[in-house]
């Protein structure tokens, strides 16, 4: 079951990958830091490396633009690309500098050391930080970054790739002794479908083409708990045909206060943003 806002005058605010816009993305920086604007969720991205771990981050690879190699040297972006996390050992990955470099589009950005941890490290990072804060710990937004031709190149194939991180979340479920509020995601069918066919967990499809709600759902085979759009495809027939199959939406990325605004009055269940500090302001605590 989807977490519900706990006010019905506006809708969940998730972190995406923590706070991109504040905090260097998908490290535990960022986590940490969107937990001081009371997010209702978080959103982050998953890959697998050489050694079977479930490591937070949105590329297979590493993005030239904000982190540099194991040795600490500067990339070109050709090189970052052919650094293949799928093929490296998370023990090498983690000596990957993530923070230092400021992404260029986000300049609100506080940048830092940090590297790619692992979802298990993010799990418990955060648990005890909610514990300190005395406050819930949010939901959590995991996509499970995967495309069509890539099995074996830059992902395993889904079903695999499904199973090391339900892994990693029963292990973790175990261990905090109460429960994780979990919503899966992917932009590929195909994992959708693994995640459901093997476990309980919500799931959402991600969507960012012009491909027609309805024709996706018949390629999935199945109406998901979620369905995750980019906000741009927010249009009345995407909103007429989920208030029909009852089919929460949450609309990333949102980050601009009159696009939060907007988006929240058309009805969403969640948004996602990079800025969680603006949709807080806009849309309240």
């Amino acid at each position: 079951m989807l977490p519900a806002p706990e006010s019905s005058l506006r809708p969940l605010i998730y972190g995406h990958r923590g706070c991109r816009g504040l905090r260097p993305e998908n490290t535990l920086p960022a986590f940490l830091h969107a937990l001081d604007w009371g997010v209702d969720g978080l959103e982050l991205d998953v890959i697998i490396s050489a050694d079977n771990e479930v490591v937070v981050s949105h590329e297979p690879w590493l993005n030239a633009a904000v982190c540099t190699g194991p040795d600490g040297a500067v990339l070109t972006p050709e090189a970052g690309r052919a650094f293949n996390l799928f093929r490296q050992p998370y023990a090498t990955i983690r000596r990957c500098d993530c923070g230092r470099i400021r992404h260029p589009n986000f300049p609100e950005q506080q940048s830092e050391p940090a590297y790619k941890p692992t979802l298990t490290e993010v799990l418990h990072a955060v648990a005890a930080r909610c514990a300190t804060l005395g406050r819930p710990i949010p939901a959590f937004s995991i996509e499970l970054k995967s495309t069509p031709g890539a099995d074996g190149l830059d992902q395993p194939p889904p079903s695999q790739f499904v199973a090391l991180v339900e892994q990693v979340l029963a292990n973790a479920q175990r261990q905090l002794t109460f429960p994780l509020r979990l919503l899966l995601m992917s932009f590929d069918h195909r994992v959708v479908q693994a995640v459901r066919a093997t476990s309980g967990y919500p799931v959402c499809l991600l969507i960012e083409d012009e491909l027609p709600v309805a024709e996706h759902i018949q390629r999935l085979g199945f109406v998901p708990d979620a369905l995750g759009p980019d906000y741009h495809l927010l249009d009345e027939t995407l909103l007429r045909f989920c208030k029909s199959a009852r089919l929460p939406i949450i609309a990333w990325t949102v980050n601009d206060p009159a696009d939060i605004k907007r988006v929240a009055q058309l009805g969403v269940h969640g948004i996602t943003t990079d800025y969680p500090d603006r949709a807080v302001t806009v849309l309240g605590p």
